[in-house]
C-alpha cells in the first residue's frame, strides 16, 4: 500500500516531486495559449483634453496639433495617429555610474530613433536600473518628441520632395552637424549615426559636414535632431501667402471638452 501512494504521489518516495505528477515543472499550464507571458492591451483612457480629442476623431490629423503648437503630453496620441508606420533603432546603451555612500549606483542610459519615413521623427533618452526598462523609456520619450520635418527640392520641383530644402546646422555640446541640399538620386551621405535619424525623417538626399567630438555619440545624435528640427524656421517664398487663422481646437470643441470632463473617471 506504501507504493501505491507513493505513486500516486509523484513517484519520489512520497514527495510529490516528480515531473510527472500534478505538480510538474513544464510551462504549458501557466495560463494562455503562449504560455501565460501575453499581457492585454489595456485600453487607452486620455487624461489631456488632446487626448479626448484625438480620441473622439475631434483632430484627424498629427499636423493639426502641430499648427496650433499644442503639447503632448501622451504617448499615446502619436500611436494613434502613426501607429504601425513608427520603426524605431536603439542608438546606443551606456552605463552610468553615480557616488554615493553604499557605493557606486549603476544605471543604464539608452539612445532610441524613431521615425515614419515620411516626415516624423523623434529622439528618446531614458536612464534607467534596466536596460529593458531604459528602452521602454526612451521610446515612450522620443515619441512624446516627435517633429515635423519639411522637405525640399534641388533645383526643379519634379516628383515628390526628397531633400532638405536649405542648408541648416544644428548643434549640441562641442558637435556641429551642417545639413546641405542634395540632387536626387546621391543618397544620404552621412555617418552611419546621423545616417539613421535621416532616413527615419523621410529625407532621401542630403549632403552633411560635421564638427567637433562626433565620437560622443549622444550629443552627435542630438545635434542632427536639432539640424532637422530647424527645417521649419525659414520662412522661404513658398510659405509667403496669406494666413488663414482658424481657431484653437480647444476653443472650437469647448462645449464638448466641457462635458466630457463631468463624465471624467478621475472625476468620479
Amino acid at each position: 500500500m506504501a507504493d501505491a501512494a507513493a505513486g500516486q504521489r509523484g513517484g519520489r518516495g512520497g514527495f510529490g516531486r516528480g515531473r510527472g505528477g500534478q505538480r510538474g515543472r513544464g510551462r504549458g499550464g501557466r495560463g494562455g495559449a503562449a504560455g501565460g507571458r501575453g499581457v492585454e492591451k489595456e485600453e487607452w483612457v486620455p487624461v489631456t483634453k488632446l487626448g479626448r480629442l484625438v480620441k473622439e476623431g475631434k483632430i484627424r490629423s498629427l499636423e493639426e496639433v502641430y499648427l496650433f503648437s499644442l503639447p503632448i503630453k501622451e504617448y499615446q496620441i502619436i500611436d494613434f495617429f502613426l501607429g504601425s508606420k513608427l520603426k524605431d533603432e536603439v542608438m546606443k546603451i551606456t552605463p552610468v555610474q553615480k557616488q554615493t555612500r553604499a557605493g557606486q549606483r549603476t544605471r543604464f542610459k539608452a539612445y532610441v530613433v524613431i521615425g515614419d519615413s515620411n516626415g516624423h521623427v523623434g529622439l528618446g533618452v531614458k536612464v534607467s536600473k534596466e536596460v529593458a526598462g531604459a528602452i521602454k523609456g526612451a521610446i515612450q520619450t522620443a515619441k512624446l518628441a516627435v517633429i515635423p520635418v519639411r522637405r525640399g527640392y534641388w533645383g526643379n520641383r519634379i516628383g515628390l520632395p526628397h531633400t532638405v530644402p536649405t542648408k541648416v546646422t544644428g548643434k549640441c555640446g562641442s558637435v556641429r552637424v551642417r545639413l546641405v541640399p542634395a540632387p536626387r538620386g546621391t543618397g544620404v551621405v552621412a555617418a552611419p549615426v546621423p545616417k539613421k535619424l535621416l532616413q527615419f525623417a523621410g529625407i532621401e538626399d542630403v549632403f552633411t559636414q560635421t564638427t567637433g567630438k562626433t565620437k560622443t555619440l549622444g550629443n552627435f545624435v542630438k545635434a542632427t535632431f536639432d539640424a532637422v528640427a530647424r527645417t521649419y524656421s525659414f520662412l522661404s517664398p513658398e510659405l509667403w501667402r496669406e494666413t488663414k487663422f482658424q481657431t484653437a481646437p480647444y476653443q472650437t470643441f469647448s462645449d464638448f471638452l466641457a462635458n466630457a470632463s463631468k463624465v471624467s473617471p478621475l472625476r468620479k
